[in-house]
């Protein structure tokens, strides 16, 4: 889970909330440090919980993806756990693998249709659809499982990637890792027929292909039909801002980063570059590789000397209400270092960088986003937060 962030730093002093400048680059020096936001408690006693996300427009209740295989309901307002919406059955749980994702359909509240990404006793990256229950809103059917997508992940079992969100596109997609190992040795992120390296853009009624507004860009020239972007190492969280697309993928020694791409079709064909590259630097070859035709990270970031090192965990831009003067802020943090950083996107370039001391926290599984729009923080020790106002 890491990645890595290059930008160009401008500091503003606003509403007491931005109050220190500085740059964060390739030379260490510190981002500006603010104490404007601050977390407050929603629950603290759940199981490994590693995404938070809502049906459209509930503004009631939260999903929590719990690692070893279940789905909570909480209430929005108390944090009690309403229900178990599903237990997953048939996974493999533990170290980076386990239940990972879940996206609700765009027509959910008419068709009930949700996803989930997971993997199974084999180790294999499975994506499945599911419904809710035709009497109770809080449980879902456990035995309208329809298989999408599999993808066999046999030898390793870190870099399974795991988040699902859907686009303004209509389609589901879905992060793939690499598969793993040390500086992915099968190279499957730079190969065009392999799933595994990718981003995905799946048709959520067949499994196949998406075909809404574009096809996928490699479907007709011997790629797989599901490829929609490569070079990546493991994605660890990436979402929609609009059509915009923000990806978190982690470095392997070097460096964390974080990837942007704008448009309607946000991140088509593009090859993000590992294992070419790890961030800006040459991985493989180490020297006089070539950067020409990459989406190089918008920003990165070194690795400390901690026995963790980095990794990255990718996470959404705000557009709840509650906090006016962060609208447009992109938020992601380090699952090893524990910092939560910022940064507005505009013309290229990742501005307004800054850190929030008050965010930090251990072991960052995830952010989460509501039917606000209002921003969560997620740890492994249990534990889901609100960003809110200090």
């Amino acid at each position: 889970m890491r990645q890595a962030i290059i930008a160009l730093a401008l500091c503003l002093c606003i509403a007491g909330l931005l109050t220190a400048c500085g740059s964060d680059s390739d030379t260490g020096n510190a981002a500006p440090i603010s104490t404007g936001l601050k977390l407050q408690t929603v629950a603290s006693n759940l199981s490994s919980p590693v995404l938070l996300t809502t049906p459209p427009g509930d503004q009631t209740r939260l999903f929590v993806v719990e690692q070893g295989g279940t789905i909570r309901v909480l209430d929005r307002a108390t944090g009690s756990v309403l229900s178990t919406f599903l237990t997953v059955t048939g996974i493999t749980s533990g170290g980076e693998r386990g239940l990972l994702g879940l996206a609700f359909d765009q027509n959910y509240n008419a068709n009930g249709r949700f996803y989930v990404d997971y993997t199974d006793a084999n180790g294999a990256i499975t994506i499945v659809r599911f419904v809710v229950s035709a009497s109770n809103p809080n449980i879902a059917d456990p035995n309208s499982r329809v298989v999408l997508v599999s993808i066999p992940h046999p030898t390793f079992a870190n870099h399974n990637g795991g988040m699902l969100a859907f686009g303004s596109d209509g389609c589901l997609y879905a992060a793939v890792g690499d598969g793993g190992g040390s500086g992915d040795p099968s190279n499957n992120a730079q190969n065009l027929a392999s799933r595994l390296g990718k981003l995905l853009r799946i048709d959520p009624n067949t499994g196949a292909g998406c075909t809404s507004g574009t096809i996928n860009p490699f479907a007709l020239n011997g790629g797989d039909q599901l490829v929609w972007s490569y070079g990546l190492r493991n994605p660890w969280r990436f979402s929609f801002d609009g059509a915009d697309l923000y990806i978190g993928d982690v470095g392997q020694n070097a460096r964390e980063e974080i990837n942007v791409s704008q448009g309607p079709t946000a991140g088509r064909g593009l090859n993000y570059g590992w294992r070419l590259m790890e961030g800006p630097l040459c991985f493989n070859p180490t020297t006089n590789c070539n950067s020409g035709g990459l989406a190089l990270p918008v920003l990165d970031y070194p690795h400390t000397n901690n026995p963790c090192a980095a990794s990255v965990t990718g996470g959404y831009v705000y557009r709840g209400t509650a906090i006016p003067v962060i609208q447009g802020t992109y938020f992601y943090a380090d699952f090893c270092a524990g910092f939560v950083r910022s940064f507005r996107f505009n013309n290229g370039s990742a501005l307004e960088q800054t850190e929030w001391p008050l965010l930090a926290s251990s072991s960052i599984t995830s952010f989460g986003q509501d039917g606000l729009g209002e921003l969560y923080i997620l740890t492994r020790g249990g534990t889901v937060s609100r960003i809110v106002p200090n």
